[in-house]
């Protein structure tokens, strides 16, 4: 079934939890329409003036597009920064070299439209701040990278807690 999304039905809303010069609206028409794409993601939103998009980050296992549809920001990758502008198309590759974010250096709202793949969960990572993000859908849980382990970490006393299990089944 085909689902349109009339512009004139538009309307932007703040996201909610982000803090000052992370404001981001996004076009809520979709949600109001219970339209929820399974593998294919989107987004119409909106960057206002000195605004950023979400944190410099990459995804692990999606892809991404925007295409500016109004206004103008600059686009930050591992390559510097670069201006784009109404028309432009901009794909981000999954992994580190794919890493972004935008920023709106005018006076007037930048409209993009942000297409993602979904597979059921992505991780994003955040270079800046060494963070992970895992996004499963349902429990978006957010980890400082420097606090990573080895896999046998914590498993030494394995028979104890078999010892354990067995004591309490007698």
């Amino acid at each position: 079934m085909a689902t349109v999304l009339k512009s004139n039905k538009r309307e932007f809303k703040e996201d909610p939890g982000k803090i000052d010069k992370f404001r981001i609206y996004t076009d809520v028409s979709r949600v109001k329409k219970g339209l929820e794409p399974q593998n294919l993601n989107f987004d119409l939103r909106q960057l206002n003036p000195g605004q950023y998009c979400p944190a410099y980050h990459f995804h692990r296992y999606a892809e991404e597009l925007f295409m500016i549809i109004s206004g103008s920001a600059t686009l930050r990758t591992p390559e510097g920064l670069e201006t784009v502008d109404s028309g432009d198309l901009i794909f981000f590759e999954k992994g580190a070299t794919g890493a972004h974010q935008l920023y709106n250096h005018t006076t007037e709202p930048c409209v993009y439209l942000d297409i993602r793949t979904f597979i059921g969960f992505d991780v994003c990572e955040y270079p800046d701040t060494n963070k992970v993000f895992i996004d499963p859908a349902s429990t978006n849980e957010i980890f400082n990278k420097d606090s990573k382990v080895n896999y046998f970490d914590g498993e030494e006393n394995i028979q104890e807690k078999w010892k354990l299990i067995e004591n309490k089944n007698k």
